[in-house]
């Protein structure tokens, strides 16, 4: 993502930590000089990765009904016989393993919904394409739970996620219409160069947007970012990359504190209104200023800086100019952000 790859080495010492060799290692999850399965099938071996701000797996999973039951239980070996291999477990709940590794497959994503960028993506969640994934889905509940049981809380999720894309929708539209006025500060031009080089809106996210009101050409993408934007742009990145991931993450893990109290659709509404009301600010000072006639001229520190010089953008067009990341880059697919992957996850 590019708020992680735009950045210097030390800022992004948390997601290197796991988005690179450690994911292509057997020893992350079966601990060196141990190397047991016994170790490997308890949840908290899933909890170094997967937990934080923009995938809320563990703290979903850990005050979720399965998890308190998990921790409750885990010591007792009539509950939770860590010998016996996944497909043969009689556990009184589920681990993270058991529902994504079912059987000892350790191809987690297998044992997900749909591939929505955790959250992130709006889709036909009832499209043909996923029923597969979706009935694999349920099947897991089925080992503990009725079939109806699973059905309904898969549809409680799709609500959830329904409804939390009116609120990302409505977020957007007021940032998008800021820029798309030119009264957004500061506006994508005014910015050092994002992460590819470009000066292309944050918000204007592969095929969603086209038009040279977001700046760059009609085709190009720009990706969220979290640093060097404005405040409206950052509130809109958390909604959806925080508040919405918690709400899909927090009702597939029966977490309904993530999915509404805590930081989940409550969230988002409160996101929602102070978008809402910087927009609201923003207009009302525009107007203002061109009443008086104050011509205003964005800072300079927007541009240039100790730390902006150090991330991708300024140093493509630095040592690189006339170019972007994507004419570096001879085959640039891994960085599309247009579609899916194809083949089943």
């Amino acid at each position: 993502c590019a708020w992680s790859i735009e950045r210097p080495p030390g800022d992004t010492a948390g997601c290197t930590f796991c988005h690179t060799s450690s994911e292509e290692r057997c020893s992350t999850c079966h601990q060196r000089h141990q190397f047991s399965p016994a170790v490997a099938r308890h949840s908290e071996q899933c909890k170094t990765c997967h937990w934080g701000k923009d995938h809320r797996d563990w703290e979903a999973y850990d005050i979720g009904l399965h998890g308190v039951v998990y921790q409750v239980n885990k010591w007792d070996p009539k509950q939770f016989d860590w010998t016996k291999k996944l497909a043969d477990a009689d556990y009184v709940g589920p681990t993270c393993q058991y529902c994504h590794m079912r059987g000892g497959h350790h191809n987690v994503q297998r044992f997900s919904t749909v591939y929505t960028s955790m959250g992130m993506s709006m889709a036909d969640r009832g499209a043909p394409i996923w029923k597969e994934k979706r009935d694999r889905w349920a099947s897991v509940c089925d080992d503990c739970h009725s079939p109806r049981f699973a059905k309904e809380n898969l549809q409680a999720l799709d609500e959830a996620c329904k409804d939390a894309g009116l609120k990302y929708r409505e977020t957007f539209k007021v940032a998008e219409d800021l820029v798309k006025d030119g009264v957004a500060d500061p506006m994508p031009k005014d910015l050092c160069p994002d992460w590819s080089g470009q000066h292309v809106w944050s918000l204007k996210i592969g095929a969603y947007h086209d038009g040279e009101a977001y700046g760059g050409k009609t085709g190009e993408s720009g990706e969220f970012r979290m640093s060097n934007c404005s405040d409206i742009e950052r509130l809109c990145f958390e909604s959806v990359g925080y508040f919405q991931t918690y709400i899909m993450k927090g009702m597939a893990h029966g977490s309904w504190n993530d999915a509404t109290y805590s930081d989940g659709s409550f969230g988002m509404d409160r996101w929602l209104v102070n978008v809402k009301q910087d927009a609201s600010q923003a207009r009302r000072l525009i107007a203002l200023e061109k009443k008086v006639g104050i011509t205003w001229v964005p800072e300079s520190f927007w541009k240039t800086g100790e730390w902006l010089d150090q991330l991708t953008g300024p140093y493509i067009v630095k040592n690189h100019p006339g170019k972007t990341i994507f004419d570096l880059c001879p085959d640039p697919g891994w960085l599309d952000t247009h579609h899916a992957p194809a083949e089943e996850v």
